[in-house]
């Protein structure tokens, strides 16, 4: 029996072209580019309804910051008319309330800036983002002098910068 690799057409019903390896590749192109398209949109949406609930819940630390600052000065009313049922005078009792809640402040104030001081910097990303190659730099068209990638026989090679403008 003859083998049919001989003629490429044999097999084939008579008139029917099969498409060229271009337009298949075009085609391939095409349908990576619409899922890489609808990937996109599908994460936009995703972010945006993380976003939305985001939004919902740091307004809802906002109304529970809102009042728990307001139940401050309730509570500081009551702590000063208790003073003053002790036996002080009201203004007194005012006043060492006011000393009271400056005291905190002061004192979540300190705490505050120690914790900030012991922030480190973050050494290792500053040092990567030294070192990035010169590959990051943007260059303009057909100025890039650097050794650009060749593979050949599935060995990865550089090609020297001055026989290829890229």
């Amino acid at each position: 029996m003859a083998h049919s690799a001989s003629n490429p057409a044999a097999g084939r019903p008579g008139g029917i072209d099969e498409p060229t390896v271009g337009v298949l590749v075009q085609s391939a192109m095409a349908d990576v580019s619409t899922l890489v398209r609808s990937e996109i949109e599908l994460a936009k949406a995703e972010l945006a309804r993380s976003a939305k609930k985001a939004g919902v819940g740091v307004g809802s630390f906002g109304v529970a910051g809102v009042v728990l600052a307001f139940s401050v000065f309730f509570i500081g009313i009551a702590l000063a008319e208790f003073i003053t049922w002790l036996g002080l005078i009201r203004w007194i009792s005012y006043l060492i309330v006011w000393a009271l809640f400056v005291i905190i402040a002061a004192v979540a104030g300190l705490v505050g800036m120690r914790t900030m001081k012991k922030i480190e910097k973050p050494e290792r990303t500053m040092e990567s983002l030294r070192e990035l190659p010169e590959v990051m730099h943007r260059e303009e068209p057909g100025k890039r002098r650097r050794d650009l990638p060749v593979v050949s026989n599935g060995q990865v090679t550089r090609r020297d910068p001055d026989s290829y403008i890229v």
